[in-house]
C-alpha cells in the first residue's frame, strides 16, 4: 500500500476505511449527489477509494503494477500455478524424503540435494498444503504477489468495467467509422438521407450531371 501511495503522489490520493464508515459517508451524501448511491453495492471486502483527476488508465496501470512477493501459506488458494525449477537446493541428503513424499525428483549432487527437473507443485485454484507450504519456504520461493487491483470505476457518474481502459482510441474510430459506413449504405439502399449518406448521395448527383 504504501509503494501505491508514493507512486500515485500528486495523481491521486487512496483512502481506506472500514466497509460501514464508507457506507455511512456515501449515504450523507447521496441527498447532494444522488449518483454515489451506485457506489453503495460495490463497499463490500477489502476495497478502498482512489480519487484522481489524472488519466484513468495511467493511474490504473500505476496501481496494479505495484504487487509485492508473498510466501505460500498452508490453506490459501493458489492464484496462479506454483513451479519448483530444477537446480541445487543446497540442502543436505536427509531431507531427500521430504521432496520423495511430494513427487519432486531428485538426486544427491556434491553433497547437496538437487531437483532434476522442473515440477508443478500446486495448480491455480488449488490449496496449498502444509507440506507444500513448508517446502517452498525451505526452499526461500515467494510464488505469490498480492496488490490492488481495480474492481470498478466511477466517472461523472458513471459505473464501469476497468476492462473499458483497455480499448484503444484507434480501435473506438475505426468501430466509429465502419458503424458510419454501414448507415450510409443502408440509407442510400432505401433512398432516406442521413448525415451520413448525405455527402455521397451530393456526389453520386454531381457524378451524374449530364
Amino acid at each position: 500500500m504504501h509503494q501505491i501511495r508514493v507512486s500515485l503522489r500528486g495523481e491521486a490520493t487512496v483512502l481506506m476505511g472500514k466497509n460501514t464508515m464508507v457506507r455511512r459517508a456515501l449515504k450523507g451524501l447521496i441527498g447532494e449527489r444522488p449518483e454515489l448511491e451506485k457506489l453503495l453495492n460495490f463497499v463490500k471486502g477489502n476495497i478502498g477509494f482512489v480519487f484522481t483527476n489524472g488519466d484513468l488508465k495511467d493511474i490504473r496501470t500505476k496501481i496494479v503494477s505495484n504487487r509485492v512477493a508473498a510466501p505460500a501459506r498452508a490453506g490459501a488458494v493458489a492464484p496462479a500455478d506454483v513451479i519448483v525449477p530444477a537446480g541445487n537446493t543446497g540442502m543436505e541428503p536427509g531431507k531427500t524424503s521430504f521432496f520423495q513424499a511430494l513427487g519432486i525428483p531428485t538426486k544427491i549432487a556434491r553433497g547437496t540435494i538437487e531437483i532434476v527437473s522442473d515440477v508443478s507443485l500446486v495448480q491455480a485454484g488449488e490449496k496449498v498444503g502444509a507440506s507444500e507450504a513448508t517446502l517452498l519456504n525451505m526452499l526461500n520461493i515467494s510464488p505469490f504477489t498480492y496488490g490492488m487491483g481495480v474492481v470498478q470505476v466511477f466517472d461523472k457518474g458513471t459505473i464501469f468495467s476497468p476492462e473499458v481502459l483497455d480499448v484503444e482510441e484507434s480501435a473506438l474510430v475505426a468501430k466509429l467509422m465502419s458503424a458510419i459506413r454501414e448507415i450510409a449504405s443502408i440509407s442510400l439502399a432505401v433512398g432516406y438521407p442521413t448525415l451520413a449518406s448525405v455527402p455521397h448521395s451530393v456526389i453520386n448527383g454531381i457524378h451524374c450531371q449530364p
